[in-house]
């Protein structure tokens, strides 16, 4: 991991980072060919594409009920039994977001207020390749489930055999999917954007993917909403003197074995320190069965940041902004307040980052890259929308119309203005 010691009120910047742009320009263009590509054929350039990068020839693309209960049948019963755990969990931190349409009226009478009403439909891409994620499924179903969206469909490639994985059918079945599809990569995406003969289009596409995935849903934000444009995963670790090496170590390595490409920091208060923990990384990197991912990650991604005090180390990790955050400090709650930039936030050493992954309840899907600048995580918000509802009464009119037309007349527009003084003038 390369390393970065600051001096005494020195300030940890963006040039310490190194960190990519999010913009890939290789997987926009592919990503751009294959998108219109669906567009002008639909099923047929989905069937090519499956055969090419999945190596599965399908006719049909949704999960037959057949195949549906076959592979939740096939979950292993422990399995099944966390998934439900999970579920359960996810639903119940997501059920404290839920918001409600409100009015509110003035005493001349005009009233004002928001009408909240699910989507229509939303698409959850579920990613294939190195690893299946059940858990991501319910992350992005739930919230939706729980929205009130009556369709959810979820696109999740086949597996080498054309099959269906039942952790993946299970999760399902537990977050109310009410369709799934058997296709994967940017054409998925492409499909639920705009249609095909066997996938009808949704409103909004959510859940994470390769770049390739990432390039599609922004190429299709606009005509239909996404949740965000998701790099590679990340985690900040910040780690004093109280904090076990072995801890810190196995925590930055649960966030490295997902993708060459995640990167995790060590935010520290002393070299020596920093030691201990890659002594720590080498002996756990003896029993990891993803060992070569790990170690990809860590030492091309990884970076150790030496800080000498905390109030320095916590500005660090706002510049960092980092999708998860852990502190491994004593008394993490005080240092709370501090933290302006952070995806997730983790406090103290019974908290690894893996409860938020799975069962803890808030949503996994995270800003990357920096942006817990602005971003939050995925939340049900994301999956209704607001109506503004106005309704005035003749005195409220009255009330309001000289600033109307004063504002309308300022700004040229005629009409404006004259559509209220003429019903100003008919209630002479």
């Amino acid at each position: 991991m390369r390393q970065v010691i600051l001096n005494q009120g020195e300030a940890f910047s963006n040039s310490h980072l190194q960190r990519k742009s999010a913009f890939n320009a290789q997987a926009m263009q592919v990503a751009t060919q294959i998108v219109e590509d669906v567009r002008q054929r639909g099923d047929e350039c989905l069937r090519e594409l499956t055969e090419k990068f999945d190596g599965v020839a399908l006719e049909s693309f949704r999960v037959s009920p057949e195949k549906f209960n076959a592979a939740v049948n096939a979950c292993e019963p422990a399995l099944a039994q966390a998934l439900e755990q999970a579920a359960a969990q996810i639903r119940e931190f997501h059920e404290r977001q839920l918001e409600q349409s409100w009015f509110s009226v003035r005493e001349d009478g005009a009233l004002v207020g928001a009408k909240v009403t699910p989507l229509d439909s939303v698409g959850v891409y579920v990613p294939g390749g190195r690893a299946l994620y059940p858990s991501t499924l319910l992350m992005n179903a739930l919230p939706a489930s729980v929205a009130g969206v009556p369709r959810i469909v979820v696109v999740n490639p086949p597996l080498p055999d054309g099959g269906l994985d039942p952790a993946i059918a299970k999760a399902c079945e537990l977050a109310g999917v009410t369709e799934i599809y058997q296709v994967g990569g940017a054409q998925a995406v492409a499909a639920l954007a705009y249609g095909t003969d066997q996938i009808a289009p949704v409103d909004k596409i959510t859940g994470p993917g390769n770049a390739f995935v990432a390039a599609a849903k922004k190429l299709v934000s606009g005509d239909v909403g996404i949740d965000m444009i998701a790099g590679p995963s990340e985690v900040c670790v910040v780690a004093d003197s109280t904090a076990d090496p072995r801890l810190v170590a196995i925590d930055l390595m649960a966030q490295a074995e997902h993708d060459p490409l995640a990167t995790c920091y060590l935010v520290t208060f002393s070299a020596d320190y920093a030691a201990a923990v890659q002594a720590a990384i080498e002996e756990h990197m003896k029993q990891s069965t993803r060992a070569e991912i790990t170690t990809a990650s860590l030492v091309d991604q990884g970076l150790i940041v030496v800080c000498q005090d905390l109030p320095q180390a916590l500005e660090a990790v706002n510049v960092i902004a980092p999708e998860h955050l852990e502190l491994h400090i004593a008394n993490p709650m005080d240092s709370l307040g501090a933290i302006r930039h952070a995806g997730a936030i983790f406090l103290g050493e019974w908290t690894p980052e893996a409860v938020g992954d799975y069962v803890a309840g808030p949503n996994h899907t995270l800003p990357t890259g920096g942006t817990a600048r602005f971003s939050s995580p995925l939340a049900v918000e994301q999956f209704i929308k607001k109506s503004s509802v106005i309704q005035y009464s003749q005195a409220a009119l009255a009330a309001d119309a000289p600033a109307i037309v004063a504002i309308a007349k300022h700004e040229g527009l005629w009409a404006h203005a004259r559509s209220v003084e003429l019903r100003m003038e008919q209630g002479e």
